[in-house]
């Protein structure tokens, strides 16, 4: 899987979030400056060919929908990023989260509880 380019994530975060738009529909959502209605249907067309949107055709307009679920992507993203920056260690990746956002004793229990629940 491929890593998206800034505009297309947030491209595919609005499709993740309706499930089905045309294009007109996805612009209100993207943060500011908003592209023009161009711009966005040609990145539109890209996620298309990179797998990640389909469409379907209702009378001359196209309706896209995500291919590729948010979890799925999600997966792909966090490898690479404890590849590329934490040595494919996931403990320094949660060592530095840690420390860097100041977790609480409450929190560090909090994300065990949730490693736990989700192993079983």
């Amino acid at each position: 899987m491929v890593k998206l380019a800034k505009r297309e994530e947030q491209i595919m975060q609005v499709f993740w979030e309706l499930n089905e738009a045309f294009i007109k529909e996805v612009i209100p959502h993207l943060p500011e400056p908003t592209p023009h209605y161009n711009s966005v249907a040609t990145i539109v067309k890209i996620l298309e060919e990179k797998g990640f949107l389909g469409h379907d055709t209702i009378g001359n307009l196209y309706q896209y929908h995500p291919i590729i679920s948010k979890e799925e992507y999600q997966k792909h993203a966090m490898k690479d990023i404890v590849k590329q920056y934490f040595d494919n260690s996931y403990p320094r990746m949660l060592a530095f989260f840690a420390k860097e956002q100041n977790l609480s004793e409450a929190d560090v229990k909090e994300i065990f509880k949730l490693i736990k629940s989700n192993k079983s």
